[in-house]
């Protein structure tokens, strides 16, 4: 993987939302994210909400989500349109997959693209409608749907959550509105193995342990990547190491592990924190050791405030 090299010993791998505004249909993604976030495109990440009625405004609803991105037809003239471009098109050979994303891969296509709904699915499960924050983002979404898709593709999406569509703008899919800062795109393996491996443990070792953790941060309840609990995981599992490499010795150690846990640091005031606990249970003795690190999830971009170590109940 090469984007994620981007925050020091993190090696793994805009502003207000109008709730009661509607939605009209829009003809392109830019005037979408207009529509839906008035004041957001452009404005700067840390600013506040206004309410609808001008009172006291109130934080923005930040994402940062793991799941699939798919592009989709809006309505029956969009689709038939693409499909004209199909035809002029050299696709000889090539899956209807392979053949879609030719055909979006063309600049004089790029208004097709425009038009798209982008829908992004977390365990099967359509969750957001996916629009660019800037127009010139737009390649991002784009180059996130794959020619060759594959089980264990998974796309990172990070920006702020708006309100649910209306049946017009997305073929009559209701689902949150997100405003896309930033699209990170690989798939599992290609994650697992950017990953450093410890000295002490094999690769044949070290795999295993570092998908099972990955897996069981990806299968919590309800990780829509929408809570500061789950956006604090999801930005663990992705873009710090340290995580895989205790898993792997606590396996080595002969524990399992038992439970992950976030809850508040007892150190929040201006910002908001949480810890993350990871707790391993001793397979013969059943003993418990537990580790934790510290995630500032103020502001749209989550970022470690202490170092995984050990963790004490108080």
């Amino acid at each position: 993987m090469e984007q994620p090299q981007r925050v020091e010993e993190q090696t793994v791998i805009a502003s207000p939302v109008q709730e009661d505004r509607p939605v009209p249909v829009t003809s392109s993604v830019e005037s979408a994210a207009h529509a839906v976030f008035p004041q957001a495109c452009g404005a700067a990440a840390g600013a506040t909400a206004p309410t609808a009625n001008g009172g006291t405004p109130r934080s923005p609803s930040w994402i940062y989500a793991i799941g699939k991105i798919e592009a989709r037809f809006p309505s029956v003239s969009v689709e038939k349109e693409f499909a004209q471009a199909v035809g002029r098109a050299d696709t000889k050979g090539q899956t209807d997959r392979q053949a879609f994303h030719t055909v979006l891969s063309k600049p004089e296509n790029r208004y097709l693209g425009r038009q798209l709904c982008f829908v992004m699915t977390i365990e099967g499960i359509e969750t957001y409608i996916l629009v660019p924050r800037d127009a010139s983002d737009l390649g991002l979404l784009i180059d996130a749907v794959r020619p060759n898709p594959s089980p264990l593709d998974l796309d990172v999406v990070i920006g702020m959550k708006g309100p649910v569509a209306l049946p017009q703008m997305c073929n009559g899919l209701m689902v949150p509105i997100v405003a896309v800062d930033q699209v990170y795109s690989f798939d599992r393996e290609a994650l697992i193995k950017s990953i450093p491996k410890p000295e002490k443990t094999s690769a044949k070792e070290f795999a295993p342990a570092a998908e099972e953790l990955f897996d069981r941060i990806m299968q919590m309840t309800d990780n829509a990547g929408a809570t500061d609990e789950h956006r604090a995981l999801n930005y663990l599992a992705v873009r710090y190491q340290a995580i895989y490499a205790n898993a792997a010795d606590a396996f080595a150690r002969n524990a399992s592990l038992t439970a992950v846990d976030v809850i508040p640091s007892p150190l929040n005031g201006t910002r908001n924190m949480v810890d993350t606990i990871f707790s391993y249970s001793n397979r013969n003795t059943d003993v418990t050791e537990k580790f934790f690190c510290r995630v500032d999830v103020t502001d749209e971009f989550p970022f470690m405030v202490k170092k995984l170590s050990g963790y004490y109940d108080r």
